[in-house]
């Protein structure tokens, strides 16, 4: 019992913890509020889930061979940061009609945890500290656990975003929280140059 509780708080610590899908969480649920936002919740929590079960299953003995892939992840996710925190800085902070805007989808949240190297890196540290034996029942038990505990996290992100938006009305604020939040998605793909 004493590893599923440290599976769970190593998955909420990797969860919680800000990041680039939590950022997009926090900025969808300012702008489009939980309900929609929950698509990309869930879109980031299966996309990790199958990352985690994909590593627990041999990936990481893939990528062990072939350290470029290693260092493709890591640059592509750089540049998917890169472009998404562009696009928040682009932003003018306008207040859309309804349906103007391209809503979160599950596809989104789930292709940010594939293109996300904090993602990889739990994924990878998670199953080698927890399941490097390769045992089925404990990575299938981690990825149940992990499931939960991510979706509450990057939701919680999520509703946060929301209940900032009763408080971020004007253009010129909606502006000021959209760079704000796309120096954080900037400072997090320069963050991986020292990974």
């Amino acid at each position: 019992m004493s590893v599923l509780i440290s599976m769970a708080a190593f998955a909420l610590a990797a969860s919680i913890s800000p990041g680039p899908v939590n950022v997009v969480a926090l900025s969808s649920g300012m702008q489009f509020g939980l309900g929609p936002s929950l698509r990309h919740v869930l879109g980031a929590t299966v996309g990790f889930v199958v990352l985690l079960l994909f590593t627990g299953f041999g990936l990481h003995e893939v990528l062990k061979q072939w350290p470029i892939l290693t260092d493709l992840i890591r640059w592509a996710g750089m540049a998917f940061l890169l472009y998404l925190a562009w696009k928040l800085a682009a932003d003018e902070g306008r207040i859309q009609l309804e349906g103007s805007m391209q809503q979160p989808s599950f596809m989104h949240g789930a292709a940010m945890q594939w293109l996300n190297p904090k993602a990889w890196m739990a994924a990878v540290a998670g199953m080698g500290a927890f399941v490097s034996g390769g045992e089925s029942t404990l990575i299938w038990s981690f990825a149940l656990i992990y499931f939960v505990v991510c979706y509450l996290s990057v939701a919680c992100w999520a509703y946060t975003g929301a209940f900032l938006s009763r408080y971020l009305r004007s253009t010129r604020r909606i502006r000021l929280f959209n760079r704000c939040m796309a120096v954080m998605l900037a400072g997090c793909a320069v963050s991986l140059l020292w990974l």
